[in-house]
């Protein structure tokens, strides 16, 4: 069985419980879930809208990320979801979840696995703050 479950890039609410679900496994010692929501401050402005989009390639390049990860570490299960669309402060943006033999493992995955999203899937988050101002950020924060 393939050790990567989930990958998905949605426009719906994502599910810690579907998330978890996927990546149970009997072979692990240990499983590590992130969740990222949407603050209601950044750079010490206050949020009003934020708002996630994909490049086409991002499904392919959120796939080559899990396989590294899967590759790298002696992963069991891994999943990934991220939403995008128009989100609410305090809704999930993201979800991933690692499953290894071991505890210490399934931190150090789950870790690499989020940071590597972040910086090479092609998601750029837009906020727009309360001053008026707005952002564009490169990868998902």
């Amino acid at each position: 069985m393939d050790v990567i479950r989930l990958l998905a890039l949605r426009d719906t609410p994502l599910s810690v419980d579907e998330v978890l679900a996927a990546v149970g496994d009997h072979a692990a010692g240990g499983t590590t879930v992130f969740v990222g929501t949407v603050r209601e401050q950044d750079h010490g402005k206050r949020v009003t809208r934020l708002s996630y989009s994909a490049h086409p390639s991002a499904d392919r390049e959120l796939r080559s990320v899990a396989e590294k990860v899967a590759s790298d570490f002696p992963v069991t299960a891994l999943a990934a979801v991220h939403r995008l669309g128009d989100l609410e402060l305090g809704e999930t943006a993201v979800i991933v979840a690692v499953a290894c033999p071991h505890r210490d493992e399934a931190f150090m995955a789950a870790r690499r696995l989020i940071d590597d999203l972040k910086a090479q899937v092609p998601i750029w988050k837009h906020q727009e703050f309360a001053d008026g101002s707005a952002e564009w950020v490169g990868a998902c924060e």
